[in-house]
């Protein structure tokens, strides 16, 4: 499409635009592209001035720039088609839904599934080659499972949502409305529960429940364990990179993040929009408060305040884990000035 016509098709709010009424400024978009990678034809976005020299230096016809007039300008003189929006990546994420829809198959029941009589099945629904569905299971409409699904009894999915291929859900497990549960991932698996004795570990049956509520996406090979009692839960909206466990027992709040390898142990609880980056490891029990931060490979054993930022491990104020990372750079240095000062006085420090 034109890149006007692309604009017009845009939901977001257009700060500033480029002249499209001036042929160079009005290309044919025949896609998207990183702006590193981009070619003629192609539109890409700058997100903020760290990536000002990429105006001069990609190839993409069209791009979407930051409020920064300076950078319309060079667009401008580099013969390149622009709009100025506040939020650049979050436009350039709609723009690819103009190009690119994911595969979503025709609604139909595979021959080769197994479907216990006694579950229910909505209207639309996709079940793919060798889907498992046990008894009591309900499925809302337009639900989509993917090849080789297992779903074990008693089983709720609601509306829209996808489960692709080779994914577990356990029984009595609870996904709400347009979740997302990605390849190899398992849902409401027994949580890690024994007991020490005399004689060895004894098994703690895990008769809890796990609960996905509406818009919840998982990746693949991730896990969420179902508890001894009570539920473990996901709240609305929570998006789960891959291979992310999720312990017994835990509550995730609303609107969170969670990166690749990211652990919590049981019955932690975390509030709303909370970002765990990758590799974040937290022990049992512990409480992260809303819209904390916790930067990658940190151990977090101690309860997290909101709002605040946490690195390291055992994890502490990010603030103070930079000023130590600094000495932490400088310890050769410091040892050496330590033995001179030994040295000196003839006497240990």
């Amino acid at each position: 499409m034109k890149f006007s016509e692309l604009v017009e098709n845009l939901n977001s709010e257009i700060i500033g635009q480029s002249l499209t009424d001036h042929p160079t400024l009005n290309p044919e978009i025949l896609g998207v592209a990183a702006v590193d990678e981009a070619t003629s034809g192609t539109l890409s976005y700058i997100e903020g001035l760290k990536f000002a020299s990429f105006v001069q230096r990609s190839s993409a016809s069209a791009l979407i720039l930051p409020l920064d007039e300076s950078l319309q300008v060079q667009a401008t003189e580099q013969g390149k088609a622009w709009i100025s929006v506040a939020n650049p990546r979050l436009v350039f994420a709609e723009v690819i839904t103009l190009f690119y829809q994911p595969y979503q198959p025709q609604p139909s029941i595979h021959p080769s599934a197994v479907i216990d009589p006694t579950a229910k099945i909505g209207s639309a629904v996709y079940i793919g080659p060798h889907v498992v569905i046990q008894a009591g299971v309900t499925l809302g409409n337009q639900v989509c499972l993917h090849p080789n699904v297992v779903i074990y009894p008693d089983v709720t999915i609601g509306d829209r949502s996808i489960l692709h291929a080779n994914c577990t859900i356990h029984e009595r497990a609870q996904i709400g409305c347009d979740c997302v549960i990605h390849s190899g991932a398992v849902i409401g698996a027994e949580g890690f529960g024994f007991v020490p004795t005399a004689s060895g570990w004894m098994k703690m049956e895990q008769s809890g429940i796990t609960v996905l509520e509406d818009g919840v996406e998982v990746g693949c090979n991730s896990t969420i364990d179902r508890p001894a009692v009570g539920e473990t839960r996901i709240g609305k909206a929570t998006k789960l990179d891959n291979l992310v466990h999720i312990g017994h027992g835990c509550t995730v709040g609303q609107n969170c993040a969670f990166a690749a390898q990211v652990g919590l142990a049981g019955g932690v609880t975390v509030g709303n929009g909370v970002l765990l980056a990758g590799q974040v490891g937290i022990a049992n029990q512990v409480k992260v408060g809303d819209r904390a931060i916790i930067t990658a490979q940190s151990g977090v054993h101690n309860d997290i305040p909101a709002a605040e930022i946490f690195s390291g491990s055992p994890a502490i104020l990010n603030k103070l884990y930079l000023k130590t990372a600094a000495i932490y750079k400088r310890l050769p240095e410091l040892y050496q000035s330590l033995k001179a000062l030994e040295r000196h006085f003839n006497h240990p420090v």
